[in-house]
């Protein structure tokens, strides 16, 4: 067994630090969610108006962070050692991780700003475009069905920009479609095995 080069660092600390920033930034989400303050006791009406809308914020962006947080740990998985400039660009991407109960908050409080939402929305690409980057650095060649699934959700969300400024109260669902890299995946990953069957 080889010993790795000196220089190259041992990426399992880092799914540490991750473990960390993923689990206080999906638990801050919550953290914007109005607390209990009515001048009189809540009916539903009360309750929906309160907290419909950063409700379905905090939702979204919870799972957002969970699909990214999975593709994370898949890629960890895949890239045991690696240099400085990669270990650089784990940790902004962490850094984008930790900025989302900010732009959330933002976004369940004024989601009906196209502002707030275009801001919202680049943020989410920002996530995107450096998981897909590390994604093409940590696969060999010839092994496209993880990076056309990490690209997949930056498709999704460069549009969406565009559509946040326009129609900010329709943006929520046109985002949902970034969540469609694991379809893509699996499918552009079925397609060398489906190959094969045919020669042989």
């Amino acid at each position: 067994m080889t010993e790795p080069q000196s220089d190259l660092f041992e990426m399992r600390r880092l799914e540490s630090l991750s473990n960390t920033i993923f689990g206080v930034a999906m638990t801050l989400l919550a953290y914007d969610l109005p607390k209990a303050n009515f001048a009189h006791m809540p009916g539903w009406v009360d309750l929906l108006h309160t907290y419909s809308g950063r409700l379905a914020g905090l939702v979204l962006s919870f799972i957002i962070a969970g699909v990214f947080w999975i593709s994370h740990h898949r890629r960890l998985a895949r890239q045991p050692f690696a240099g400085r400039p990669v270990v650089i660009l784990n940790l902004f991407f962490l850094l984008s991780i930790v900025l989302l109960p900010v732009t959330n908050g933002l976004y369940g409080s004024y989601r009906l700003s196209s502002a707030v939402a275009v801001l919202y929305g680049l943020h989410l690409t920002i996530i995107a475009s450096l998981n897909a980057a590390l994604w093409w650095l940590a696969v060999p060649r010839g092994r496209y069905a993880e990076i056309v699934g990490a690209i997949f959700p930056v498709i999704v969300f460069v549009p969406g920009i565009a559509i946040a400024a326009l129609a900010p109260e329709y943006v929520q669902f046109f985002w949902m479609l970034g969540f469609g890299g694991f379809l893509v995946r699996r499918f552009v990953g079925a397609e060398p095995a489906k190959a094969a069957d045919e020669l042989s």
